[in-house]
């Protein structure tokens, strides 16, 4: 037997010839990098589920503010995204207008943040202004202001609350208020949330509404999302449509028939008096708008039969 020594270089060439032979692979040349300062993922999947939700929510948020605000809303999504919840807070604008929301009968809150270029001008339109032209404000909102605006928070919360419908039947309520988006105590800064981004836009008045959801919680619904958008949409047959038509058959619709005649500001109407006359200016021969559940549906004329009022029916028109 040889008592020979082998040098480093030639143990090392050994080893090199066992690695090329046997084909071995390192596990550090597949490595990659990784951030634990980022949050964790949810399925791209499942973020394009969130994404068609809460476009059905803003369609359904633009015909339910038209009819509330006597104008014509447009509500569009604009993105659907995950970030911390300390990048989400950083986007809003200071100061603002947050709500934080319950989301019963999960532990755990929401955030609805309205930007000021959109509070601003709602706020003129429900005090009887027209908010065409608002005025820049970089302003807290007031306590009163804060009072009127639940009307349109509620309006949002009724149709989020329609759309989630099919997932799960979360409650969505107003919880607490805030103007600082840095205030914010609701979760931790490196929690993951679902920020959905939407442009209320009124005539040439826009403005962003955000909306954060802990990813947590959809998480949690990861099967009831599959559940729901795994099922194909068919086209509906006739034997459907008959069974449709006939739950229909008992609902109620609210029909009004109305005189649109000139907006009256708050100032005018607290000075009213037994006595006082209110000029409608609404032409004789001009037709009467006849709408259903807050559309306008028909046009036509206030007539009568016997010793009831009627509406008689002269044209169709689309909804607006």
């Amino acid at each position: 037997m040889s008592d020979r020594v082998l040098s480093q270089e030639e143990i090392d060439s050994v080893f090199r010839n066992l690695q090329a032979t046997a084909g071995y692979d390192d596990p550090a040349k597949r490595a990659q990098p990784y951030d634990f300062r980022r949050p964790d993922r949810i399925a791209k999947d499942q973020l394009r589920a969130i994404h068609l939700l809460h476009d059905n929510f803003a369609r359904s948020l633009g015909s339910s503010l038209s009819a509330y605000l006597r104008a014509y809303v447009i509500v569009n999504l604009v993105s659907v995204e995950q970030l911390s919840f300390l990048e989400f807070s950083q986007c809003l604008p200071s100061p603002t207008c947050i709500v934080s929301l319950n989301m019963k009968p999960f532990d755990g809150n929401a955030i609805l943040e309205l930007n000021p270029s959109m509070v601003f001008p709602i706020l003129e339109m429900l005090l009887g202004g027209t908010g065409k032209n608002p005025q820049q404000m970089d302003r807290e909102i007031t306590e009163i202001e804060q009072s009127i605006l639940d009307g349109v928070f509620r309006i949002i919360l009724h149709d989020l609350q329609e759309s989630w419908a099919p997932i799960s039947a979360i409650r969505f309520s107003i919880d607490a208020r805030e103007t600082e988006p840095q205030l914010l105590q609701i979760l931790a800064p490196n929690e993951a949330v679902v920020a959905v981004s939407m442009e209320i836009r009124i005539g040439e008045v826009s403005g962003m509404m955000n909306l954060g959801i802990p990813s947590i919680i959809i998480k949690m619904l990861r099967q009831k999302f599959d559940q729901q958008w795994s099922v194909r949409k068919t086209e509906s047959n006739e034997d459907e449509r008959t069974r449709m038509l006939r739950l229909l058959n008992q609902a109620a619709i609210k029909m009004d028939a109305r005189l649109s005649g000139p907006a009256l500001s708050v100032q005018d109407m607290l000075e009213l008096k037994p006595g006082d006359i209110l000029a409608l200016d609404y032409p004789l021969g001009r037709p009467v708008d006849l709408v259903l559940n807050g559309k306008q549906k028909f046009r036509g004329r206030v007539a009568s039969n016997g010793r009831n009022r009627t509406f008689l029916i002269d044209e169709a028109r689309q909804p607006v």
